[in-house]
């Protein structure tokens, strides 16, 4: 009987890695001296364990120089494989609420916080299966006690059990709270009974392999937020074109926003503030050169350009937010985004490369992906560069006619200009739906690359410097 059950989990494990369609993250948490380890040695004996991940996290100096989630984020297993947290996020939550680290109302943040972030993954084909240790508080005490007086096994305890066992009350509440607020069908909770005696792995081994065989759930769609005022729109910037810029005006005006911004980034990296740059646009719009005259101005060694196209197949291997989550900066440096995360609701919306429901999704998990970035103080600018239909020809035609920039054009760019009225409207969707406080939408009148170039700067410059301005 023991046999059968141990052989039908690897089964189940070797066929999600055939499938490859989800992967599975599993976090277990609870009671001091509940059996954690023990059991999640068992279950890493049992399975094909190059197939499995086991996270036990300390956060690294590399991990607080950027926001709480991207440590989770960057250790996602990819579809096909399982991973596993001891305590997670959920310790993170429980142990910091316990000590008084986090406040009531800050505990119940992070918790729908957990919930949003599991959401996500679930939408995305991860399997979430949660366990709670559970273990009488006699039975703790009595087990840390024989633990600590047997030379072969003090090197187990460590002051904090202890200190987890005064609380066991306060835990236990905690954890009640924790779970109910938490457990959802795409993201259920178990408890197992640990301790001296206790048997959870077969208990264990049957909730994984009824996770892994079940058919795949969606958690319901979330509408799409709220914004605030004012939201840029491409249909009043056609009736706002400037005229063009004078070419020795330019170059002054050029190298005094330069000399501001290499000022202000020196002064963004002594105080460890990390910044973060959209640039979205149509075809032939000017990113690329206005990031250039940007970046002209910076050290090379505090910014990194990411230049985003097709996602490659570890990216797709992921959620789809894991690639643009794993290039974050650390704080004081500065991250460039050549095209970004809104790609899901431009050109995948437009294409149809995604289903309707996965990109109208997709305004809600932005939103808040970019609020998590504002929480951990970075500085966050979204630039859109627009142009308008006459423009976008003549600038392909020029690319067109000239050596150097033919590489520049592609049968793609000519392509979607006969969707020219789908994309418009998709551009203003997301200003609609994204532009929010603290991570507004700057939409730059690109008809004129001089003046859009100088706008940009200016642009990057205001926003460096209302951060500078804020207290330390």
């Amino acid at each position: 009987m023991k046999a059968s059950w141990r052989l039908e989990l690897l089964e189940a494990q070797l066929e999600l890695a055939r499938q490859a369609t989800r992967s599975v993250v599993l976090v277990v948490t609870g009671h001091a001296a509940a059996g954690k380890a023990a059991l999640i040695n068992e279950l890493n004996h049992r399975l094909e364990n190059r197939l499995t991940e086991v996270h036990a996290l300390v956060p690294s100096s590399e991990d607080r120089e950027r926001p709480y989630w991207w440590r989770y984020w960057r250790r996602l297993p990819a579809r096909g494989r399982l991973g596993v947290f001891v305590h997670g996020w959920y310790g993170d939550a429980l142990f910091a609420r316990a000590d008084q680290r986090l406040g009531p109302g800050g505990f119940a943040d992070r918790l729908a916080e957990i919930g949003a972030f599991e959401a996500e993954l679930a939408a995305e084909g991860v399997t979430i299966i949660k366990v709670w240790m559970d273990i009488e508080p006699e039975t703790q005490g009595e087990h840390i006690k024989n633990l600590w007086q047997d030379p072969e096994q003090a090197w187990q305890v460590k002051d904090h059990d202890w200190q987890r066992h005064l609380q066991h009350a306060l835990i236990e509440q905690l954890g009640s709270e924790m779970r109910a607020a938490t457990d959802a069908t795409h993201a259920p909770w178990y408890r197992l009974s640990g301790g001296p005696g206790t048997q959870p792995f077969k208990q264990l081994a049957r909730h994984l392999v009824a996770a892994i065989t079940a058919p795949l759930g969606e958690p319901p769609a979330e509408p799409p937020e709220a914004t605030q005022h004012d939201v840029p729109s491409l249909k009043h910037l056609a009736a706002e074109h400037r005229g063009a810029l004078d070419k020795s005006d330019y170059r002054q005006r050029l190298a005094e926003a330069q000399a501001r911004l290499a000022r202000n980034a020196r002064e963004l990296q002594q105080r460890r503030i990390p910044m973060v740059l959209v640039f979205e646009g149509q075809d032939a719009a000017g990113k690329g050169g206005s990031i250039h005259r940007l970046t002209s101005a910076l050290d090379a060694r505090q910014y990194r350009v990411h230049q985003i196209g097709p996602p490659s197949d570890e990216e797709l291997a992921h959620p789809w937010a894991w690639r643009f989550w794993r290039r974050l900066p650390l704080d004081g440096r500065i991250a460039i985004f050549d095209r970004s995360w809104y790609g899901r609701v431009l050109v995948e919306r437009v294409e149809g490369l995604v289903p309707p429901d996965a990109w109208q999704r997709a305004y809600v998990e932005i939103c808040r992906f970019e609020r998590q970035l504002l929480a951990h103080g970075a500085v966050l600018g979204k630039l859109f560069l627009a142009i308008d239909k006459d423009e976008q020809k003549q600038r392909f035609e020029a690319r067109a006619a000239t050596p150097h920039k033919r590489h520049k054009l592609t049968e793609e760019d000519w392509r979607n200009r006969e969707r020219w009225a789908d994309y418009c409207q998709a551009i203003d969707d997301v200003f609609l739906h994204t532009h929010q406080h603290g991570a507004a939408w700057a939409l730059i009148d690109a008809n004129d690359k001089r003046r859009a170039r100088i706008d940009v700067l200016e642009d990057v410059n205001c926003l460096m410097e209302k951060r500078l301005l804020e207290p330390r």
